[in-house]
């Protein structure tokens, strides 16, 4: 048995009481992460703590940097030297990480970037939880490209979805989004662990002699420092063999295409839901992350009160699941989107519902309570 799996076994099947952000942190260890690079920042501080304290213990590395740019520029090459690798930040890091972000997704570099969400813009209020970064996960890095986001609601998901997100950084070459919230990143519950599986930390697929790196399939395998293959790697146009190419249209268009392709064609599998109450819904709640805690319990009280509502929770972010809401929220008659942003999931519904899509946003680090979003879906029933 490895050092890992010795660790992490006298885990089974037990149950901690811990915070969403050493969640994550435990969750990363258990997918494999074997190197961390980053900074710290309120409120996602604890995931660099927890994983400078329990990296070590499973031999990976833990290395604070100067700042956000060196943490996301490290992670870059440690996957590229065979490491599992992760950084954690909040808002203000998210965007200073955004151009490597980009250079990761043109290089087709396997990590993982945790951003705790905050109140901002800016410095805004460094303690407080938000749901602002929903645009900057899509769109922060410059350029054509499709992203991985997942969005955890719970300490246990915090655990579960960090581990699928590395198998999903693998199994499609790309860095993945793990937008949790102080909110929940602060949350303290109940979290049980599973029994450890080795095989959740295999080896990615690696090129063998004269096999393209950046081309062939739609995820290609993945050459490794030190494997004595020649491999060029550039956020330039590139070729399939690596090689820069900044001058030709179809090398760039090749690229490119296969780049969104992987990801965008793949928008069905990515697809993660949670759904409730929606076969007899005339009114629907969607939502993510920490709204969706009162938001259930709104959906529920209005239920109680004979009211046809239905609740969505968005796990996957990013491919937007537009389609798969466009059919289950097909005879819905109005969709209220509680968020703790000035509606940036709201403008998003818009673009795929064709019935009245009605903010409930809140800024300012106060989470909704029940009665809040309660409120508006009793007086669209006497309206």
């Amino acid at each position: 048995m490895n050092r890992r799996a010795h660790y992490l076994s006298r885990r089974d099947n037990t149950t901690a009481f811990v915070m969403g952000d050493e969640a994550v942190a435990l969750g990363a260890l258990y997918a494999g992460c074997d190197f961390f690079g980053g900074y710290p920042i309120t409120p996602a501080s604890e995931v660099a703590e927890t994983m400078a304290r329990e990296l070590p213990r499973v031999g990976g590395r833990y290395l604070q940097f100067e700042d956000e740019i060196a943490s996301i520029s490290a992670v870059v090459g440690a996957a590229w030297a065979g490491g599992r690798a992760m950084t954690a930040t909040s808002g203000p890091g998210f965007s200073l990480m955004q151009e490597t972000i980009g250079y990761a997704a043109m290089t087709e570099t396997p990590c993982v970037i945790v951003d705790v969400q905050r109140s901002g813009p800016s410095t805004g209020q460094a303690t407080k939880p938000a749901q602002g970064d929903l645009m900057q996960a899509r769109w922060g890095t410059h350029g054509d490209h499709e992203v991985i986001a997942l969005a955890p609601w719970s300490v246990q998901e915090c655990f579960d979805l960090t581990i699928e997100a590395f198998a999903l950084a693998e199994a499609y070459r790309t860095p993945v989004n793990f937008m949790t919230d102080g909110a929940v990143g602060h949350l303290h519950e109940p979290l049980q662990f599973p029994v450890y599986r080795p095989e959740l930390t295999a080896l990615r697929p690696r090129t063998q002699p004269g096999e393209l790196s950046f081309g062939g399939r739609p995820v290609p395998p993945m050459a490794q420092i030190g494997d004595h293959q020649d491999v060029h790697i550039t956020g330039s146009t590139h070729k399939p063999n690596g090689m820069r190419d900044v001058e030709t249209k179809a090398a760039h268009e090749l690229l490119v295409t296969r780049l969104c392709a992987k990801i965008a064609d793949a928008r069905e599998q990515l697809t993660r839901l949670d759904t409730r109450h929606l076969e007899d819904a005339e009114v629907a709640v969607v939502t993510f992350g920490a709204t969706a805690r009162p938001a259930l319990g709104a959906v529920e009280l209005a239920r109680q009160h004979g009211q046809r509502a239905g609740f969505v929770r968005l796990i996957g972010l990013w491919p937007f699941p537009g389609p798969a809401l466009q059919r289950l929220l097909g005879r819905v008659k109005r969709v209220f989107v509680p968020e703790m942003s000035l509606g940036q999931l709201n403008r998003e519904l818009e673009r795929w519902l064709r019935c009245p899509v009605i903010p409930l946003s809140k800024i300012g680090g106060v989470a909704h309570t029940v009665e809040e979003i309660y409120r508006p879906l009793h007086e669209a029933r006497d309206a």
